[in-house]
């Protein structure tokens, strides 16, 4: 009776952790991104409102892998906690097992006398509250473990939901963008002066600032005033600042960022695009230009959306990272590996002032959002 006792109290219904409610609103943020994503396909500005779904998703996934991550992490030391304190769960079990075998006589009367009787009642009532509190200790232990062995076991199901949301969100996008009709009047542009510029360059360097040499006009003004608060084109994190060294010991004036692969890159600010396309071994290249004088420069695209000469509004999408998405399996295998979130594409980001580069640090902020 006191094993099953026992065993009741500890597996009592769990008790949500905090990774399982971080979970749980990652779980939502899908859920909410697939409801806007039927939503999109019937508004009028498809093109934006996809784009904020392709980035909902994003961030959705981003929180749940992070919440499983956590999950897991925490539910291993939990694991190896209550394995060390077997010992302890056994003399507990033993303790009880020997008070509800022992008659009610003999626990109240000691074979030696009143004097001992009362001794063994006051160790009793020192040891009954011990034992409380062990057996609370390892319940809370065991709603804890349960509570995120339910994360894991539910996200396996969200994830997979959420792969195929981002997908499918994603090629909305690149039909809504090739479907569009009315888009501005194009910037005016020498095409044989693009080819010549194009085919002189030796460098990313020497072609932005062949580019910039040849400024034009901007659609906007009053660039200088969001110095300092440009949100990232992409979900990523700095893999490496400006000046610093690569492996080869080469150090570039601008920053790299390391994102997921297929992650979508957005315009930090309204601009002309000044040249949209491959450039020697830098994959794809997005130069633009939010004002005559600055020129933000975007190389290692896949897909590209936008084209030389759009000018495209701030948050337009501007185009996919390249590779192919990971799978569920894949993210699964990288969370029980105590991995993060995939991230094996970088993207190139330089600020040009008056043809010179300059820090990235000084323009953008940490985060997208914004």
């Amino acid at each position: 009776m006191i094993r099953a006792f026992l065993a009741l109290w500890l597996l009592a219904a769990p008790a949500l952790a905090d990774p399982a409610a971080d979970a749980a609103a990652a779980s939502q943020r899908l859920l909410d991104a697939a409801d806007a994503l039927e939503a999109a396909e019937l508004r009028r500005d498809r093109v934006a409102a996809l784009t904020g779904v392709v980035q909902a998703y994003e961030a959705g996934l981003a929180a749940l892998r992070a919440a499983v991550l956590d999950a897991r992490t925490r539910e291993a030391a939990l694991l190896a906690q209550f394995q060390a304190r077997d010992d302890q769960l056994a003399r507990v079990l033993a303790v009880l097992t020997s008070i509800e075998a022992a008659p009610e006589t003999f626990l109240l009367l000691h074979p030696s006398g009143p004097l001992d009787t009362a001794r063994a009642g006051m160790v009793a009532a020192d040891v009954a509250p011990a034992l409380q509190a062990e057996i609370a200790d390892l319940r809370d232990l065991l709603e804890e473990l349960a509570a995120l062995t339910a994360i894991r076991e539910n996200a396996t199901g969200t994830l997979g939901r959420g792969l195929d949301g981002i997908e499918a969100a994603r090629m909305a996008l690149t039909r809504a963008i090739s479907d569009r009709t009315e888009l501005p009047a194009p910037v005016a542009s020498d095409d044989a002066a693009m080819m010549a510029l194009i085919e002189a360059a030796e460098t990313l360097d020497a072609f932005a600032a062949s580019i910039a040499a040849t400024g034009q006009a901007a659609p906007a003004t009053g660039f200088a005033e969001a110095k300092g608060d440009l949100p990232l084109p992409v979900a990523g994190r700095l893999l490496r600042g400006a000046g610093a060294a690569d492996a080869a010991g080469i150090r570039r004036p601008g920053w790299l960022l390391a994102t997921a692969p297929r992650a979508l890159v957005t315009a930090p600010r309204a601009a002309t695009v000044r040249y949209a396309g491959p450039l020697l071994d830098y994959g794809n290249v997005i130069i633009l230009e939010p004002e005559s004088g600055y020129l933000l420069v975007f190389a290692g695209l896949g897909t590209l959306y936008a084209g030389r000469g759009e000018i495209v509004g701030r948050g337009a999408a501007l185009g996919l990272m390249p590779g192919a998405a990971a799978d569920q399996g894949t993210i699964l295998a990288e969370i029980r590996e105590g991995g993060g979130q995939e991230a094996s594409e970088t993207l190139y980001i330089e600020v040009r002032e008056a043809e010179t580069p300059v820090d990235p640090a000084d323009w953008f902020r940490t985060g997208r959002d914004g």
